[in-house]
C-alpha cells in the first residue's frame, strides 16, 4: 500500500528528529491519508480514492470531477 495521495500527490517525506542537545535521528513524516468513497454525479457511480485531509478540502472547493481531471493531468491518478 503506497502512501501517496491520489489527488495532491503528497507522499512520505524524510527528515531529522532533533533533540534538545541537537542529536539528529532519522524520522519519516507521513501524510494524513484516508481511503474515502466519493459519488461522481456525472457518471452516476461511486469512486474510491486514497486522499489526504487537504485533498478532501480541495475536492469540496473545486468539485470532484475537476480535482480528478487535474490529478490525472499531473500524473497522480492513473485510472479511476
Amino acid at each position: 500500500m503506497s502512501r501517496i495521495c491520489e489527488i495532491t500527490g503528497k507522499k512520505l517525506q524524510r527528515g531529522n528528529n532533533v533533540s534538545h542537545s541537537h542529536r539528529k535521528t532519522k524520522k519519516a513524516f507521513m501524510p494524513n491519508l484516508h481511503v474515502k468513497k466519493f459519488y461522481l454525479e456525472e457518471e452516476e457511480r461511486w469512486v474510491t480514492l486514497k486522499v489526504s485531509a487537504s485533498a478532501v478540502r480541495t475536492i469540496s472547493k473545486n468539485g470532484l470531477k475537476a480535482a480528478i481531471e487535474e490529478a490525472a493531468k499531473k500524473g497522480y491518478l492513473v485510472n479511476y
